[in-house]
């Protein structure tokens, strides 16, 4: 008999308990750091059947002198339970609960790289199947958590074939512990007392109903009425569990909501026999990759659905067989129960297993037990709603394209369950915002800008992909109304595989409007996550010929799958033309953290410094923005701790149309993105949308940069798909879609030519961080792309680059850009526009002049004003205009027939002011 004692005098008296303890020889059992029981039995010592089992005696391993196998003469799978076990052993743990049970061992032949499994029973329960060796956590295995009585049991074991196993160890489980916070937490909004409460209660049930057979809901109502009623066979044995199911949850959900919508009780009774069923033997095992928990929660999410919709049709024995597989399938999941173990706000947490699967358990059986919804509804309304709050200030979301919309999916789960369960509103309105950062990032090839690790994009071989979430887009419409949305959510398709999701939600009277040009050409994302999207139409068609760009800067960085991307500028005209090369392939290997969540991947700033302190993992220096895997926990924490801190957004405004501008700025400092290294950095963007077809669009690009230490080599780095052509001192870009190619053409006017290097990396030679070389085994052009390297020649420690970028159709020759800097300021000047703007980092506080040509009208824009009253006077004869300058916008417009501008700071008395006062 094994017996390991839970006296609290354990840690004081370890020595003297071990040599009193009837332990098999070879057994040992101790408390560890953390006062865990622990116990570790040497797999020879438990009782062998030797009609099937030999003992091994090896130095085969340091862990194990001794081992178990299956005799050659004896091969079987695992968990076969006919006949006795392979290895018995008897085990009195010290009190009741949940105890990990781990092994140790070894593939006793050449590694095969498949997984095996062991057969477990304890006592005379079910046998289970559990890995015991595979490629991906290879010897040591947990087999996972299993209840003991703290009475005298037996744990039995069925060996695989190939396999030597070396060690057998329990664990006592500690749940999570639950925060001082939590313990006597009330929250604001509590289920009702009636039923049903899961996405529907008793005022919102009959609206649900009425919209069934209304407009489009009618033919998802249709296939949910053909589905519910149709019968579903379910085979199964009491004594053999099963894996995930996914056809099972789908048919006992839609006819459970069937009854929901009709009270067929047949139906009814049909979807909670089949539930029940299912739980009874439904076992993941100790699977741990493939993001299992993604599947452990769906099958909660589906009893509580059957719990709650179904709930007057449940015995006391049928809410126990929902109420019990819920309660443990929950302890399985990564952010563990209580749900403590991960944060809510970012990773794993910030998915479906606590905004839905979790929420949807604890509104389900508040009834029989409120305290699983005290910790959801804490986690969320205490946690995750503040949090959004602050950070949908800025539309867009922190984690990108893909994890974006697949973590914001989630959320809405919480916002919708909540806002039907009670009738309130839980989160900002400002919720309702943030979809449109979708609509501006979508291309006119249907892929979108590159934001983020982008999974959305792997394995799809040459074929355009169309990007869509489309069940995001179908909680976002419905909740917000907002009929644009609903138009995107039908360009993606729909959502056909879910129709119970659809009709709980999708109002029929909304209709979706296609419509985007009501929408501007430009979009200023605040100052959560600085950044702009300027295009010049919403043309979002293979014949396109909008030119669509971004620039990032300022804000903070909240880590994860957001990549250290400050001041990253992305232009599409006919195709990528430059952006980010990286390829998230997967999570975690140097590629992913040396390269494509790194500055060196996108097209910024890079200041290589050899001594720069490297964290999370990296090795390589790639002179870029702060890599950060850190993320804050709250509000408060994201604007003290000046870790998050990744630069401010100077100034920001189009016009001087507020949908079609003709011109789109934006200035970031991006200083504090970076470490000490860089001493200040400010990079300055103006889109001019030029309203022609040759040359639809023209970029200004200025950018001024201090390094702590002059030795520090700047790369002013652009990236593209193409060979670019670097004939003379401009650089050509090129791409293609639907047959048509578009250029960029671009010229850096400061440096000069012969002040600058430049050194372009090119195929595989790009996918390297200053001296490591990655291999990318991807069919994606990004995977054999181009790296423009600009550095200054001399060793200076301020650098400024300015450079013009014009997109040009077909063969269009580039326009004549007239350059000139005085009074501290670039003037450029081509077609019929004039641009003047800051060539120092700071805002103009003086005065300075501005030469229009007089050969035609001009639009002319002024940036990098500081705010307040501006005086523009040309010849004598004219008064001059006044111009208020808005703090953050720091820009003038005008048109102007030609001659030299005198713009001065303060206000002219003369005239009657341009632009009225801003207001106090």
């Amino acid at each position: 008999m094994i017996v390991v004692s839970n006296s609290k005098m354990w840690l004081g008296l370890s020595a003297l308990l071990l040599s009193l303890l009837p332990l098999w020889a070879g057994a040992q059992s101790y408390y560890n750091n953390n006062g865990e029981i622990v116990l570790k039995i040497n797999a020879s010592e438990g009782h062998i059947n030797k009609a099937t089992t030999n003992i091994i005696r090896t130095a085969k391993d340091q862990r194990s002198k001794t081992w178990v196998a299956l005799k050659s003469a004896h091969p079987r799978s695992a968990a076969d339970s006919v006949g006795k076990s392979d290895v018995v052993f008897k085990v009195k743990l010290p009190h009741a609960g949940l105890y990990y049970l781990r092994t140790y061992a070894a593939e006793s032949g050449p590694p095969t790289g498949k997984a095996s499994h062991i057969g477990i029973q304890i006592d005379n329960q079910r046998v289970t199947r559990r890995i015991v060796f595979d490629s991906y956590h290879g010897a040591a295995q947990v087999a996972g958590k299993f209840h003991f009585t703290g009475q005298n049991q037996e744990v039995k074991l069925w060996l695989p074939y190939g396999i030597q196993l070396a060690v057998v160890e329990f664990k006592e489980f500690i749940p999570p512990a639950v925060p001082e916070a939590v313990r006597n937490y009330q929250p604001r909004i509590k289920p009702p007392a009636s039923r049903p409460r899961l996405w529907v209660n008793q005022e919102s049930l009959p609206v649900v109903r009425t919209r069934l057979t209304q407009g489009e809901n009618k033919a998802a109502w249709e296939k949910v009425t053909a589905s519910a009623l149709a019968p579903f066979r379910f085979d199964f044995q009491a004594d053999q569990e099963i894996f995930y199911r996914e056809d099972v949850e789908k048919a006992a959900e839609t006819k459970a909501f069937y009854y929901l919508m009709t009270g067929d009780k047949k139906v009814g009774a049909e979807a909670v026999t089949l539930m029940t069923n299912y739980l009874s033997v439904l076992e993941f095992g100790n699977i741990t990759y493939g993001d299992i928990t993604r599947d452990v929660g769906r099958s909660i999410y589906t009893a509580a659905l059957v719990y709650d919709w179904c709930y007057d049709l449940l015995d006391a024995k049928q809410k126990k067989a929902l109420f019990d597989p819920m309660h443990k399938l929950a302890t399985e999941m990564e952010i563990g129960w209580p749900p403590f173990d991960e944060s809510l706000l970012n990773g794993h947490g910030n998915e479906a297993q606590l905004s839905r699967d979790l929420l949807a358990m604890s509104i389900a059986v508040y009834d029989e037990d409120p305290e699983p919804y005290r910790y959801t509804s804490y986690r969320i309304l205490e946690q995750l709603v503040p949090m959004r709050k602050f950070e949908y200030q800025s539309p867009r979301h922190n984690q990108g394209v893909d994890y974006g919309a697949y973590r914001f999916g989630w959320e809405m789960h919480a916002v919708w369950l909540l806002y039907r369960m009670s009738g309130q509103t839980s989160f900002d309105d400002n919720i309702k915002k943030l979809p449109e950062y979708w609509l501006y990032m979508r291309l006119p090839d249907g892929y979108m800008l590159r934001d983020g690790d982008m999974f959305s994009i792997k394995n799809k071989g040459s074929q355009p992909v169309y990007w869509k979430q489309p069940q995001t887009m179908l909680l976002s419409y419905a909740y917000s109304n907002n009929p644009l949305i609903k138009g995107e959510f039908e360009r993606q398709g729909g959502l056909p595989d879910n129709p119970v999701l659809y009709l709980l939600v999708n109002d029929p009277s909304l209709k979706a409007d296609h419509d985007l040009t009501k929408l501007p050409h430009t979009k200023d994302f605040g100052p959560v996550l600085g950044s702009m999207i300027a295009r010049t139409g919403w043309d979002n068609t293979l014949n396109s010929s909008d030119v669509i760009a971004e620039i990032k800067g300022g804000g903070y960085n909240f880590g994860n799958h957001q990549h250290a991307d400050a001041g990253a500028m992305q232009i599409f005209y006919k195709g990528i033309q430059m952006g980010d090369i990286g390829l998230y392939l997967s999570y975690g290997p140097p590629y992913d953290m040396e390269f494509n969540k790194r500055s060196i991947s996108h097209s910024t700033m890079l200041v290589l410094d050899p001594n720069e302190q490297l964290l999370f993992r990296t090795k390589r220096h790639d002179g870029g923005s702060r890599f950060s895997q850190r993320f804050p926990l709250s509000p408060q924490e994201t604007v003290s701790d000046a870790w998050y801190n990744y630069g401010s957004v100077v100034s920001s405004h189009f016009g001087p149309d507020a949908i079609k501008p003709t011109y789109s700025y934006f200035k970031a400092d991006l200083t504090a993105a970076y470490t000490q290294k860089v001493s200040h950095f400010t990079r300055e963007f103006c889109f001019l949308d030029l309203n022609r077809k040759d040359v639809p669009a023209v970029i200004i690009l200025s950018d001024d940069i201090a390094s702590s230490n002059a030795d520090f080599t700047k790369y002013w780095q652009i990236n593209t798909l193409n060979v670019p052509d670097t004939t003379g001192s401009v650089i050509t870009l090129h791409n293609q879609l639907n047959g048509i190619t578009g250029r960029t053409h671009v010229n850096m006017l400061v440096p000069a030519p012969s002040a600058r290097n430049l050194e372009i990396k090119s195929g595989k030679e790009a996918n390297s961080t200053f001296g490591q070389q990655f291999e990318v085994k991807s069919d994606k052009p990004e995977a054999n792309a181009h790296r423009i390297m600009v550095s200054p020649k001399n060793k200076n420690r301020q650098d400024r680059f300015l450079t013009v970028f014009q997109m040009l159709s077909d063969s269009t020759k580039p326009l004549p850009v007239q350059f000139s800097e005085h009074d501290g300021r670039y003037q450029l000047t081509f077609a019929d526009r004039v641009v003047s703007m800051s060539a120092s980092p700071g805002l103009a506080v003086s005065a300075f002049t501005v030469t229009v040509p007089v050969d035609t009208t001009y639009q002319v824009v002024l940036t990098g004003l500081t705010s307040g009253f501006w005086s523009v006077k040309g010849n004598k004869d004219v008064a001059a205009a006044n111009y208020d300058v808005k703090p953050g916008q720091n820009v003038i417009y005008f048109t102007s027939t030609g001659g030299v501008l005198e713009v001065t700071p303060g206000r002219s008395q003369e005239p009657q002011d341009v632009q009225p006062p801003a207001k106090p």
